[in-house]
């Protein structure tokens, strides 16, 4: 094969290599400009609707808090639970239904979002069909929408539906809750709550808007604009909303892509989210695509005719250039630039020089405050624990239950002292396991005290690793949980601990004999309260900033009834040094 050098002529055989070279340049870069110009305009889009969202759930929150705020003080009003529960004549009954229908209509007629307000009972006295206030037999109320979610709740709201009234057929929202008194049944409140009211709120001033509320568990409950069947948010919606972002979702079957802005307030159940046509984003992308692309045709025309007999001594600089880029590796070998150019290519290089320099600053700048950052975290999480005056305080109140012959309050201070004790730990973040056990033991002995008896707990250590090092106050949130939950309705129970090493991995299982997982939280319970509070939630905060993901905590039910909690962690022969915490574990 001839070397084409050899036969053509030069300045045909750059121009024609060059304008292919440079066609397809300006076709990656119009590609590339039209991608991240489009990916450019979705993060400033979400950024606007992320704030507006915000601000929109702020107010949703506070109107749809409000009712329930309502709806809980219904449900304990006095009266309303006499006309309930106390059997009368029909006489007293009507004139009882009367007076709390006075109540209910106050209500809804000082909130305007308010429709109406049904009630649910037994022996209804039937009222005013064009009354706001209804008083519906409780059977009725197994074909109403919010229905089934009551089952499991003792309040639900309902999705976006239409109510029949005197007005004609009404759009609206249900908020239900169930009425309890004396653990008895006695009916179901159910304020109707207008929808338009809500959905004016959502839209706001934009309204073209797709917009929808979503219940944290991903029920829609009410929307505004178009939100055609096509739009694919079941796979976004099966994932657990933790937060507040945006995300792509990619039409299927030939379907356009949309845009998902949503927002989720830290202390709201509900999610609010924003649907975008990606098409109607990347419109601008495409302007930009073909400004782009015009400016490069021009661009070639010019460069080729410089290209003639500028191509040589242009090109082999920016070679060089783009190789010592390539080469370039984070870390790695120095590479030195030339310095025989004094024109602007001189400059070139002295400025890709400085970069570098300058990128191995922030990369050992960045390191610097990962380590500042990792640290400040677990210092954060400790000093929610135990303060320390509180120990010097105790101190006293055990010499005062001695003077005075309280020898068992004289003993649950000393041990409560012995935790505080513990638990200050000198400032430091680890403990022995010695350490550890004997501040379980004191919070078991004070609860036995406490219940004088039916509670019962072993631990089951072997004295090799009580030398072993952990994070303080790994074992006390678990063995609380165990007995304000597992316990909370029972006279007895047993708590076992084993602690034991397994292939360099410390293993720590707690398991009680209580209700277990699925039955801690019941409805009609007086002792409801959520597992797996503050304290369990600090525990593997901590483990994780210490150690990463590959330790932890796994809460599993036993299968002969009960609760196991499995705790994992690296077997530590001495104290950790904090700027090490955190490295190299995930």
């Amino acid at each position: 094969m001839h070397n084409p050098f050899k036969k053509y002529r030069i300045d045909r055989l750059f121009f024609y290599s060059f304008a292919t070279l440079i066609v397809i340049v300006l076709a990656s870069t119009v590609l590339i400009s039209f991608r991240m110009s489009s990916n450019e305009l979705a993060q400033t889009t979400s950024h606007y609707q992320h704030k507006l969202l915000v601000e929109l759930n702020k107010e949703i929150s506070s109107r749809l808090q409000t009712i329930e705020q309502i709806s809980l003080s219904l449900s304990r009003d006095e009266q309303l639970i006499s006309y309930l529960r106390v059997q009368k004549d029909e006489y007293q009954r009507y004139q009882e239904s009367r007076n709390v229908a006075q109540t209910l209509a106050n209500v809804t007629y000082s909130i305007p979002m308010i429709q109406e307000i049904d009630l649910y009972m037994d022996q209804p006295v039937f009222g005013d069909s064009k009354s706001y206030i209804q008083f519906m037999e409780r059977s009725e109320a197994s074909g109403r929408i919010w229905f089934d979610a009551l089952q499991d709740n003792d309040t639900t709201w309902s999705s976006e539906h239409l109510i029949p009234s005197f007005q004609g057929t009404v759009p609206v929202m249900s908020y239900a809750r169930k009425i309890i008194y004396d653990n008895k049944y006695l009916g179901i409140l159910v304020i109707q709550i207008k929808a338009e009211s809500i959905r004016s709120t959502l839209a706001g001033q934009s309204t073209e808007a797709n917009r929808l509320i979503l219940s944290d568990t991903g029920k829609l409950l009410l929307h505004t604009g178009d939100i055609s069947n096509h739009v694919q948010l079941s796979e976004w919606l099966d994932h657990k909303i933790e937060d507040s972002g945006y995300t792509r979702i990619r039409g299927e079957a030939g379907l356009a892509d949309n845009l998902l802005v949503y927002s989720k307030s830290p202390n709201s159940q509900w999610v609010l989210v924003e649907v975008t046509p990606w098409e109607q984003i990347s419109a601008g992308g495409y302007k930009l695509a073909e400004a782009v692309g015009i400016i490069g045709v021009v661009a070639i025309l010019l460069t080729l005719i410089l290209a003639l007999w500028l191509s040589k001594q242009f090109t082999k600089p920016i070679k060089y250039l783009i190789s010592m880029m390539s080469a370039y590796s984070l870390g790695g070998k120095k590479i030195n630039v030339p310095q025989d150019y004094e024109n602007e290519f001189g400059y070139l290089f002295l400025g890709y020089s400085k970069q570098n320099e300058r990128i191995e600053e922030l990369y050992e700048s960045l390191q610097r405050r990962h380590e500042q950052q990792r640290k400040a975290e677990i210092e954060a999480l400790q000093a929610n624990i135990n303060p320390h005056f509180l120990y010097n305080t105790l101190d006293q109140l055990n010499w005062m239950a001695i003077t005075r012959g309280q020898h068992e309050i004289s003993r649950i201070i000393e041990l409560m002292g012995r935790m505080f004790r513990i638990g200050l730990s000198n400032g430091e973040s680890f403990v022995t396991l010695a350490e550890e056990v004997m501040h379980v033991e004191s919070y078991l002995e004070i609860q036995q005290l406490r219940w004088k008896t039916g509670l019962e707990y072993s631990i089951a250590i072997n004295s090799d690793i009580k030398q072993l090092f952990l994070p303080k106050l790994i074992l006390q949130p678990f063995v609380e949980n165990s007995i304000i939950h597992g316990f909370a309705v029972r006279s007895e129970g047993h708590i076992h601990i084993r602690i034991e090493v397994n292939n360099d991995i410390l293993s720590i299982v707690i398991e009680d004999d209580g209700v277990g997982l699925q039955n801690q939280m019941k409805p009609d319970s007086p002792h409801q309260r959520h597992t797996g509070g503050y304290g369990v939630r600090n525990v593997k905060e901590r483990i994780k900033v210490y150690f990463g993901s590959r330790y932890g905590v796994a809460l599993t039910p036993r299968d002969e009834g009960g609760t196991r909690v499995h705790i994992t962690l690296p077997t530590l022969t001495s104290r950790p040094d904090p700027a090490a915490w955190g490295k190299n574990n995930d």
